[in-house]
């Protein structure tokens, strides 16, 4: 410290920040033990969304098929959008934790409306032009050198229904997420 009230200006400028940097006085082992992953509560809640939204997938292809589908676990497309679901419930959590008027939930809601924009935008019109080459491909002839090329996925995108059951999905687990989170603190 070369001036004096240079560590006050330090202490002031953690308190702003939301006490975001790590002050020299925490011991190592104390900020792992109140920062565990495991209780960081919009990472859980956008895993757990992620994972039910995958599951809801593959149980009603099982419903509807009558077959069970592992792809469905961890591929895209489909109901509900699991990228609309974790980003919401990120988003979501993010604010009931650090208040919707923080810089981090804006950050997060920016960044869930663009996945959401580019689920049911972007995704989905290459998913349909993926269907239509797959069709100039099947019938091509069987000696043109593109007709054993392996056909493209043309389930990638969601459909704006898609996208706002996975937002409503990732809402409602951040809400319960944190009624359960707040439950646990009285």
């Amino acid at each position: 410290m070369g001036r004096s009230g240079e560590g006050k200006e330090s202490s002031a400028t953690m308190v702003r920040m939301g006490n975001a940097g790590v002050s020299s006085n925490s011991s190592p082992s104390s900020s792992l033990n109140s920062s565990s992953i495991f209780h960081n509560y919009p990472l859980i809640s956008a895993l757990v969304a992620f994972a039910l939204a995958q599951s809801i997938k593959f149980f009603t292809t099982w419903y509807k098929e009558k077959r069970w589908d592992p792809k469905q676990l961890i591929g895209s497309g489909g109901m509900p959008s699991s990228h609309s679901a974790t980003v919401t419930a990120l988003a979501i959590a993010v604010g009931f934790q650090d208040g919707f008027g923080s810089s981090l939930f804006a950050a997060s809601m920016i960044f869930a409306s663009i996945v959401m924009y580019d689920a049911f935008g972007v995704r989905l019109h290459a998913g349909k032009q993926a269907e239509v080459l797959n069709q100039i491909m099947y019938e091509l002839p069987a000696e043109h050198p593109l007709a054993e090329t392996r056909p493209l996925r043309e389930l990638l995108g969601h459909t704006p229904t898609q996208v706002v059951a996975g937002a409503m999905l990732g809402f409602f687990i951040a809400s319960i997420a944190g009624l359960l989170k707040q439950a646990s603190a009285d």
